[in-house]
């Protein structure tokens, strides 16, 4: 009965039958792709950032980096809603893990000098997700203010 549904979803959808596997990498990668557009800006120093931040978190040279993010992009055009990313996150990453994700976020939205509303929203949105404090995303947000501040 089970495959008889997924068959029909399949067709409908035109989706082929097998699963999509979303990994801890790829989740991260959509969530900070969605973020660095959500202000309908994108800098070139906000790209740089994304890089940066995508080879040094996950040791990606910038060809796997580049290819990371364009599954991300496609991903996050697909999603309907965060959940499906944060999810994947909040199964696989223990707290200091999801605080890492938090940190990354604000990391893009600094890199181009300026907080948008929507990107301190989706920060807010996505660490209520991962189950991350408001007490610890402010102090995350503090870390990377001051660490930008000092260099």
């Amino acid at each position: 009965m089970f495959d008889a549904l997924r068959s029909l979803i399949s067709d409908l959808t035109g989706r082929p039958d097998a699963p999509e596997v979303l990994d801890e990498r790829l989740a991260t990668a959509a969530l900070l792709v969605h973020t660095l557009a959500i202000d309908g800006a994108i800098s070139p120093r906000e790209r740089a950032a994304l890089h940066a931040a995508l080879m040094s978190t996950f040791g990606l040279d910038r060809s796997e980096a580049d290819q990371l993010i364009e599954e991300a992009r496609e991903r996050d055009l697909e999603a309907v809603d965060l959940y499906g990313f944060t999810s994947v996150l909040k199964r696989s990453l223990d707290h200091p893990g999801r605080e890492r994700v938090i940190e990354l976020m604000w990391e893009i939205i600094f890199a181009d000098g300026n907080v948008h509303e929507f990107e301190d929203n989706i920060v807010w949105r996505v660490a209520e997700l991962l189950g991350v404090s408001s007490r610890d995303r402010i102090r995350l947000r503090k870390r990377i203010e001051a660490k930008l501040a000092s260099s």
